[in-house]
């Protein structure tokens, strides 16, 4: 079959299963397969490609077709100019959370000498890769799933942070020991409230890991835990950065101020004027 009339195929099946960018993903899926570039595959469009090959092509858009996430199926997502590896047992990383990455990295002053962060709800680990990479600091990396450990040490490996990056399976700040502080404190909580998953793309709420995802009836179960543990392991004037939900950011100044020890509180919105990033310093 030749690749344009392969592709048209491909397209059709996409569009028909609800998938709303399917001639992107048809196009990925076919370089995938195929190990083309976007202008190899262009150049190659009148040429015929090879049965197996063509199978192979289709049963990943047939799983695509299931509402399976894009990335799971190749086990990839590129972040932050890089590739990482990604699976089901981790949430496919969002352009929000490089939102979040480029606000921290953009409003914070390195102090002098060793230089300690956390990136706690690692899950995949892109967060602690891309402050180790930046920062040349070290980082505790925290998740309570041990699969999602799995996944952020294969993504510290791949692009040799080791040296940096220290994982820990902990439930928020058990696991810690009493004595450990940090400079900076980044999360990426589950902060959809519980009720509002079911409604959310199937790619979403039939696939990516509920333990990610769901923040409890008003979505900042999570958040809270981590404000008020956070106090006993930021260093006077650290600072603490959240990614929230568009509609979270009042709730959880309140949050902030009744934890008490805690200035600078913020809200910074989006390119689109919503709220996402929630952030504060440690003043006690």
């Amino acid at each position: 079959m030749k690749i344009t009339s392969l592709l048209d195929e491909a397209t059709h099946r996409l569009q028909k299963a609800g998938i709303e960018e399917y001639t992107l993903d048809a196009r990925l899926l076919l370089q995938f397969v195929t190990h083309w570039s976007r202008s190899e595959l262009f150049l190659a469009c009148d040429k015929t490609i090879e049965p197996a090959t063509c199978d192979e092509f289709l049963s990943l858009i047939d799983q695509r077709c299931q509402r399976i996430p894009l990335h799971y199926i190749t086990g990839v997502r590129e972040f932050w100019s890089l590739d990482f590896h990604v699976s089901p047992s981790v949430l496919v990383p969002r352009s929000e959370t490089e939102f979040l990455l480029d606000h921290v990295l953009a409003s914070l002053e390195i102090r002098q000498g060793t230089f300690r962060a956390m990136d706690m709800c690692t899950g995949s680990g892109v967060i602690a890769v891309v402050l180790a990479l930046e920062l040349g600091c070290t980082v505790t990396a925290i998740d309570i799933s041990p699969l999602a450990l799995t996944v952020a040490a294969q993504n510290i490996a791949r692009h040799n942070c080791e040296h940096l990056v220290q994982l820990a399976a902990s439930d928020f700040f058990s696991a810690l020991q009493h004595s450990a502080r940090f400079d900076l404190i980044v999360c990426n909580p589950p902060y959809i409230p519980d009720n509002d998953i079911p409604a959310l793309q199937p790619e979403v709420s039939q696939f990516e890991p509920m333990l990610a995802l769901a923040g409890g009836s008003t979505g900042l179960d999570c958040i809270k835990q981590v404000i008020y543990q956070a106090k006993k392991h930021l260093t006077h004037g650290g600072c603490i950065f959240f990614e929230i939900g568009a509609d979270q950011g009042q709730h959880v100044i309140e949050l902030f101020r009744a934890a008490g020890d805690y200035k600078e509180i913020a809200i910074v919105p989006d390119w689109s004027g919503r709220d996402r990033i929630a952030k504060a310093c440690f003043c006690g």
